[in-house]
């Protein structure tokens, strides 16, 4: 309760002073709890080891003291250690005129003290489609640099795009066997979905080839390494390693066809990156730093001629950074990536990667590998590790084919948008235009709050009928709620009068409480690094406006001064909302 402290702080600190001649620096206070009578509460049991007093008799002092001194508290009562203070309405009404003033209330200005936090996400292979796993990936990234901008922090988004690799030869091999000449064009299939056919059959033939081979004898982690049509990948991939332009050549031409629809799917998703980063770039970097690190002792060479690091006095394994046939893994291109950020951003005091939980080990190891390497900005680098998203049958598998399509995830609910759209019949005078940007608001505004309401580091199970849930705690009660308030508002002005109410329906206080918790929110938020915690906010707030909605009189309020006060509530409820789902990327329409 940051904005409670910062309140009481002046007067609490000239109490010590004066009565125990200490010098408090930070007070805590909570909310007051259920049942309990109360506007806040101050713990004052953590002050009894600064000061000589009786828990009680210090309370009771405090309290005393703060009644004659500060004009806005009128009553407390104790609770051991627990001073519950109650307020008079005028702070109330007084918060509410501060923070109409402030369009952006509870964002911060850009600190270029803070200098620039990169954020990395997407970051996908170019051999399939977007699915819901890199939704969530994109949300949340998306989402912590709207968050790291609100509290004063100059972002660049980024992503890592793994367009080279065992993977990609795997989709390359199998369109060269099956396509016979086909492409995206000559087929109407969206260019990443293209590709990404192409990698599933290839998965389709290797499991083949691994069973025939079974049946002949072979055990299984050797029929997998045996498959003629793995060893043509591996193969490929060594050539593409040494430059063979043939290979390049393909390579680029489908690659361009996975950034083809990559794009398309980002602006579905409202998604955009200010700077892109290429594993095929990048890996080469990378090989040079680990080559180089030989010879100061950091890396070795084993006999079998691969390049490893031993890193079990850090508690890990042996880690393999060029494989024995002189290509790389992901650990090599990532540490290129890291260098070449921080040599094209000098100014970076932070990167925050956002990749899921699986990849825990992997981030652990590259940070220990760049400290031993020397770098001196590993405190910097911070892993956004979240959740995967299962569905009820099981993990998704993309080599398997059994994943959520990310586009075709977002036409069902787009669809699904416009049948509950068309339901509450009140589209009267929108245009098919209109109605179809509309339609795209409320579905993205669904599957975005769907997504970033739950924690990052816990797993989602999506069921993709159940998430198209538009009653609740969802994307579209909020996207509704604001579009009601709007509605009021473009009809009834608030009137010239600027007096206020002394006295203040409870229900309205409890809007205010929840607006005073903004700012610290946010804070929390980028603390967390989680989106989490903005949507919970907004669907407490929501719910509260809406019980004040059913519960007291607006436009017929008893005096104009009441009107006035509710109609001003309203204004920065709205603008709360709009602002608070902005920073998870979601719009709301004026009119539902």
């Amino acid at each position: 309760m940051k904005f409670y402290s910062e309140k009481f702080s002046p007067f609490l600190k000239e109490f010590f002073k004066d009565k125990y001649n200490v010098e408090i620096d930070s007070f805590d206070f909570v909310k007051t709890r259920d049942g309990f009578d109360g506007d806040i509460t101050m713990l004052v049991f953590p002050l009894r080891n600064k000061v000589d007093a009786n828990l009680e008799f210090l309370s009771k002092e405090i309290g005393s003291f703060l009644v004659s001194k500060v004009s806005w508290v009128f009553d407390f009562n104790i609770v051991k250690g627990f001073l519950n203070l109650n307020i008079l309405d005028f702070f109330y009404v007084n918060f509410l005129k501060e923070i109409d003033s402030n369009p952006k209330y509870g964002h911060k200005p850009i600190d270029k003290g803070n200098g620039i936090t990169l954020v990395e996400f997407s970051s996908p292979n170019t051999n399939k489609p977007l699915h819901l796993g890199h939704i969530r990936n994109n949300l949340l990234g998306d989402s912590i640099t709207k968050i790291l901008i609100a509290n004063g922090y100059k972002t660049i988004k980024t992503q890592i795009i793994n367009d080279r690799g065992i993977h990609i030869c795997k989709s390359m091999i199998s369109w060269l066997k099956f396509a016979k000449g086909s492409t995206p064009k000559s087929t109407g299939i969206k260019p990443d979905k293209f590709v990404g056919n192409y990698y599933v059959l290839f998965e389709k033939a290797y499991q083949k080839q691994i069973k025939t081979l079974i049946d002949e004898g072979y055990k299984k982690d050797v029929a997998e390494n045996k498959a003629p049509i793995f060893l043509e990948a591996k193969e490929m991939l060594q050539k593409w390693e040494s430059g063979d332009e043939k290979i390049i050549k393909l390579w680029k031409k489908m690659n361009s066809w996975v950034y083809e629809g990559f794009n398309k799917t980002y602006k579905s998703l409202g998604i955009e990156f200010d700077k892109n980063y290429y594993e095929s770039d990048t890996y080469l970097k990378g090989k040079k730093i680990i080559e180089n690190g030989i010879s100061q002792g950091i890396f070795y060479k084993k006999n079998d001629s691969s390049i490893c690091i031993d890193l079990s006095e850090n508690g890990l394994d042996e880690k393999v950074l060029i494989r024995s046939d002189g290509t790389s893994v992901y650990m090599t291109q990532d540490i290129g990536t890291a260098m070449q950020r921080f040599e094209d951003f000098p100014e970076i005091k932070g990167i925050i990667y956002t990749v899921g939980n699986e990849q825990e080990y992997h981030f652990k190891t590259l940070f220990i590998i760049l400290k031993k390497i020397g770098i001196k900005w590993t405190s910097m680098l911070h892993h956004l590790s979240y959740g995967m998203v299962d569905l009820p049958d099981g993990k998704m598998k993309s080599r398997e084919g059994n994943v959520v399509d990310a586009d075709d995830l977002m036409s069902k609910m787009k669809t699904t948008a416009k049948e509950i759209s068309s339901k509450l019949g009140k589209l009267e005078g929108y245009s098919k235009g209109e109605k179809d940007k509309l339609y795209e608001k409320i579905s993205l505004g669904a599957l975005k709050y769907y997504i970033l309401k739950v924690d990052p580091r816990k797993k989602i199970l999506f069921n993709p009928e159940k998430s198209i849930d538009f009653n609740g705690n969802t994307g579209p009660f909020i996207q509704y709620t604001y579009a009601r308030i709007q509605s009021i508002l473009k009809n009834n002005n608030i009137d010239s009068d600027t007096r206020m109410p002394e006295k203040l329906n409870l229900k309205e206080i409890l809007i205010i409480k929840q607006l005073i918790l903004y700012p610290e929110i946010i804070e929390q938020s980028l603390k967390s690094l989680s989106p989490a915690i903005i949507s919970n906010y907004t669907y407490e707030l929501v719910k509260r406006f809406n019980s004040f909605y059913q519960n007291v009189t607006i436009l017929g309020a008893e005096s104009i001064m009441k009107k006035n006060f509710r109609l001003l509530l309203l204004k920065n409820v709205a603008r709360n909302l709009k602002n608070s789902c902005g920073l998870l990327g979601i719009t709301l329409p004026k009119r539902m």
